[in-house]
């Protein structure tokens, strides 16, 4: 797929994304039908509307894309090498609770690389998207704004973490990254707020599944940010069960 298709095929996602986040939010204003799925956790009939939306408008612009969604069965026993992975809602739990930091998301993987994505968070109107190498970037007042160009201050370093209360081997790396505080975030925000250096480092133990991770980690590879495992691999997708290693991010490579 051509950079240029890409960044169609992104930009044609926006609109998109803000339709399917102004449905997430109205039908959370009505009440949300809300049970429980196999793995124990939440899911609401706004994650299967904003998963219709969105599958949808992907099988449209790109038609021979297999596309795998964490809301679906669809594609997820088949080898793939180029596909989309979607998580509709990102931080359901969020979502329910009437609070705002819920992600809505598409990643496009490539000969099992995450190449471009989009990620919204329609509670509080951030916008991010990439379509290749330096081109990440964050939306604001119809405006694009480069999220490629960070200035850290290595002596103040801060994380976001899912928790509060952190695993000894992740207050570990924190140490080594000089990490001075941590700030509990939920959802892929995480990697959009490390991308624009509002952060520096997330470092999760292996949990979640890859379509929670692959928009983050575009755009956050596209900014100049970078995400390994704890030994410095490379994170590569269509793994067994779509499950995650563990992840370091950082929001420029030579933290």
């Amino acid at each position: 797929m051509k950079i240029n298709n890409i960044e169609n095929t992104i930009k044609n996602l926006i609109e998109v994304f803000f339709k399917a986040g102004k449905v997430s939010i109205d039908l959370r204003i009505k009440g949300l039908k809300e049970h429980t799925k196999k793995d124990k956790t939440p899911v609401t009939n706004g994650d299967i509307e904003v998963n219709n939306i969105i599958i949808q408008n992907l099988k449209k612009i790109t038609p021979d894309i297999p596309i795998v969604s964490e809301e679906t069965v669809e594609n997820k026993n088949i080898n793939l090498n180029t596909f989309w992975l979607v998580d509709p809602i990102d931080g359901t739990y969020d979502y329910i609770n009437n609070k705002d930091e819920f992600t809505l998301n598409a990643g496009l993987i490539i000969n099992k690389k995450a190449v471009a994505g989009i990620i919204y968070a329609p509670a509080k109107n951030r916008m991010f998207y990439t379509y290749g190498k330096k081109l990440s970037y964050e939306l604001k007042n119809n405006q694009e704004i480069v999220i490629n160009n960070k200035k850290i201050d290595k002596n103040n370093i801060i994380a976001v973490s899912y928790s509060n209360n952190l695993k000894p081997e992740i207050l570990d790396i924190h140490k080594k990254l000089n990490v001075k505080e941590h700030v509990k975030m939920k959802s892929s925000l995480k990697f959009c707020v490390v991308a624009t250096g509002e952060f520096h480092v997330y470092v999760a133990e292996a949990r979640a599944h890859e379509w929670d991770i692959a928009a983050g980690h575009a755009i956050l590879k596209n900014s100049g940010g970078i995400i390994t495992d704890f030994n410095g691999n490379e994170i590569l997708y269509a793994k067994e069960n779509f499950k995650n290693p563990s992840i370091i991010l950082k929001t420029i490579e030579s933290l």
